[in-house]
């Protein structure tokens, strides 16, 4: 199952649906696809199509899904960690009026330098970056948020 998330921007990202259901109708994806489109308005008799899902949905369809299709956002990306998942992710872009600037792109090639993820940037090549992801051994992420959080109590303590 390939499960794909669109976040919660209250702009469409029409682009990233478009390019999964080109790649259904071309027989290039055969999987049970479930969308959480947020604000995306988009039909389709191939895909699950939900504006939103609990989180608790959402956590088991992470666990559950083969390949996870995102945005670039960090949560939606650090949840697929967690859970070992393959990973492809595509930024929301300003010029077509998906975000207000193009910070998703610096994140998603921050992940994808460190292994983590495969990084979508051709649209129209979505079929070469599935294929690519059937071998992709993503890389085990470890939190630092423990860490973190315990040198900044430090910093804290010493005020």
């Amino acid at each position: 199952m390939i499960f794909v998330t669109l976040g919660t921007q209250d702009k469409p990202f029409k682009r990233l649906l478009d390019a999964i259901q080109k790649q259904i109708d071309n027989g290039n994806i055969k999987d049970k696809v479930i969308v959480q489109a947020g604000y995306t308005k988009f039909e389709s008799k191939d895909m699950e199509i939900y504006d939103l899902i609990n989180m608790d949905e959402f956590d088991k369809l992470i666990k559950d899904c083969d390949v996870l299709i995102t945005h670039g956002g960090v949560g939606n990306i650090l949840t697929g960690l967690k859970y070992g998942k393959k990973i492809i992710a595509a930024a929301r872009l300003s010029e077509y009026g998906e975000h207000t600037n193009d910070h998703q792109l610096q994140i998603i090639d921050k992940f994808t330098d460190e292994g983590y993820i495969l990084k979508l940037d051709d649209f129209d090549e979505l079929d070469k970056v599935l294929t690519k992801a059937k071998k992709f051994k993503p890389r085990k992420y470890i939190s630092n948020t423990k860490n973190f959080c315990k040198h900044l109590l430090a910093e804290i303590e010493k005020l």
